[in-house]
């Protein structure tokens, strides 16, 4: 291993201790290149010179080394703190860093006489209830707009209110009782704000029984108008009970899920306060080198929680388990006085949340992939050894099962990413079942043949999912067409089809280019290459369903006859089971919670 010539770790090494504590690597200049923490110190800073698989981060990191600092701490727990309290102040280089300097919307309720309901951020001076955190102030206006709808509390400010002497337009729509003129009593409009508080409370069972016995009471009376009243709200309450899992524990729970994908790493933070989904909002730690989701996740919570930012909750849910827990929580307990418990394998309820964290990290990686295209496509370009940036990359794909309903797909991607409205689908005919190289061939005249006419455009690049027999079919081709001003490139895959081991098959080449598993213009070739066989697979099964004559339902393993009858019926048609969710699908007699998800994945994905 290569090691800085101004720094001598073995001799280092020889005197330092094995207590915990926190070791900081600096660079020849002095700065700080990286803050650690350790259970046993010689032990930790000792395997970066004796480890011999080191990643490509680590081996740049060493080899700037020109001295290390070491702080000696009692416990781990102190030394998670020292390191947190490090690494926000200097920021190094080599850790992953955690950028979130803004405070957390709560939503406040006053305590006047007719209080109000609005936003607060920043220090709680005033007095009244405070509901939240909320991850963001657009989920705290979206839940008083919600709000506002069911219990016509005023949003106004103060001085807004003191001042009326005629009702407002809110009044006029149906979403205030117009306090500020006195059309309300202050007993009626206190029991407006107590079902406010209790559904904030996540207690929306409880509004819902008291609203329903209003509502007979009503009824009984003759009073229809008010009935019609409580039974807008009920409606209304239920319909958000439908959207949202409640916890039959009303706890303060997060669930936080990270995802790596090329390079991006995405923590998604799910809040739940008493019992009541407030949002998510995700993070992008910043990070030198490819790190797993593990790793990415250890340094992330100690940032997150040891601050003052954001509240401590009962129990913190992880996805992926991280090493140790209980060193955080102990930090935790000495820094915010308060410790959580963390939970890993959960069920029910919190397995739904963890399912609801980590579909929307993978689609906040998904929004976050644009801002790095150009970068990707700068790297392929040096990796091709190109003079200019290509504007233009097409990937084709073939699709279908044991020769069935064979389709074949082109993504197209430009400078600013995918060009979804360029995409094409080839449905194949006229080929024995099961040949790839005729399906690709098709295709391929199809596509080129509209550009010798003097229609589309030409890629800069196309990208062939195969090895080099598929490779030597579009070269063929092409050259058949008299098209020439354009680069094949075949994506093979690599042992055990894992990601990162792909080969580049070029026309008439020999040996194919394999890149680092970190390179940035990998990463785009899997982009593509990944789309391409989405958008292929996607339209096989579009045209499989069509070429079927048994019904679409049937297909899904454990419907039958009675069943299909049974969601049909139900949900008025094929197109109402198509949308239906799974928590909908679960009150269908005999669809159990397995089953529906199979029908909800299966529409999903045709």
């Amino acid at each position: 291993m290569m090691e800085n010539a101004t720094f001598n770790p073995k001799r280092f090494l020889a005197t330092l201790t094995t207590k915990s504590g926190v070791y900081r690597m600096l660079d020849q200049t002095g700065g700080i290149l990286y803050v650690g923490k350790a259970r046993n110190l010689k032990k930790r800073v000792g395997s970066y010179f004796t480890q011999s698989d080191q990643s490509p981060k680590t081996r740049a990191l060493v080899a700037q080394i020109a001295a290390i600092e070491i702080t000696v701490t009692h416990t781990e727990s102190e030394a998670l703190i020292l390191e947190n309290t490090l690494i926000k102040a200097h920021q190094p280089r080599y850790n992953i860093l955690l950028r979130d300097d803004k405070s957390y919307p709560f939503i406040y309720l006053s305590a006047h006489t007719f209080p109000q309901l609005g936003l607060h951020r920043g220090t709680k001076r005033g007095k009244g209830k405070y509901f939240g955190p909320y991850p963001h102030a657009k989920a705290v206006y979206d839940s008083l707009n919600l709000m506002q709808k069911i219990f016509p509390i005023r949003q106004c400010d103060d001085s807004f209110f003191r001042n009326r002497s005629r009702p407002c337009l809110q009044y006029q729509i149906k979403r205030c009782t117009a306090p500020c003129v006195g059309f309300i009593d202050e007993a009626s409009y206190a029991e407006e704000v107590k079902h406010a508080t209790l559904f904030l409370e996540g207690k929306s069972h409880a509004v819902i029984s008291e609203l329903v016995e209003k509502m007979k009471t009503a009824a009984d009376i003759l009073d229809y108008e008010k009935a019609a009243r409580y039974r807008d709200q009920i409606n209304s309450l239920r319909v958000i009970q439908a959207q949202q899992y409640v916890s039959t524990d009303a706890g303060n729970v997060d669930i936080i899920a990270c995802l790596v994908e090329n390079g991006i790493s995405c923590v998604q933070v799910l809040t739940v306060r008493d019992g009541r989904q407030l949002g998510s909002r995700a993070y992008f730690p910043k990070q030198e080198g490819d790190e797993d989701a593990q790793v990415v996740l250890d340094a992330f919570l100690p940032q997150f929680y040891l601050g003052n930012a954001h509240d401590i909750p009962d129990e913190i849910i992880l996805f992926p388990a991280i090493a140790d827990t209980k060193a955080l929580a102990e930090a935790i307990q000495q820094q915010r006085k308060r410790q959580p418990r963390f939970s890993i394998h959960v069920r029910t309820t919190r397995a739904r949340w963890v399912e609801m964290a980590v579909e929307n990290a993978k689609q906040s990686l998904q929004q976050r992939k644009p801002s790095h295209h150009r970068e990707r496509l700068a790297a392929l370009s040096i990796a091709l050894h190109l003079e200019t940036l290509p504007q233009r990359l097409e990937c084709f794909d073939i699709s279908h099962t044991q020769g069935e309903a064979t389709v074949a797909s082109c993504v197209v991607f430009d400078a600013d990413g995918a060009c979804s409205g360029a995409y094409r689908r080839y449905n194949i005919t006229g080929i024995t079942g099961g040949d790839d190289y005729a399906a690709m061939q098709q295709a391929l005249s199809r596509r080129f043949s509209k550009v010798v006419q003097g229609e589309g455009a030409l890629p800069d690049i196309l990208f062939i999912d195969g090895g080099a027999g598929q490779v030597k079919v579009a070269h063929d081709t092409l050259i058949k067409l008299s098209v020439f001003n354009v680069q094949i490139i075949g994506v093979a895959k690599g042992t055990g089809r894992k990601a990162g081991l792909e080969s580049l098959i070029f026309p008439n080449e020999e040996h194919p280019l394999f890149l680092p598993k970190d390179s940035q213009a990998l990463h785009l070739i899997q982009q593509i290459r990944d789309e391409a066989h989405r958008f292929a697979i996607a339209g096989h099964r579009q045209q499989r369903n069509k070429v079927r004559q048994k019904s679409v339902l049937e297909q899904i393993a454990g419907i039958g006859a009675k069943r299909r009858k049974l969601l049909l019926n139900h949900f008025g048609g094929l197109q109402g089971v198509s949308r239906a969710g799974v928590e909908e699908l679960v009150r269908i007699p005999g669809i159990s919670r397995q089953l529906a998800q199979k029908i909800y994945d299966f529409f999903l994905t045709t």
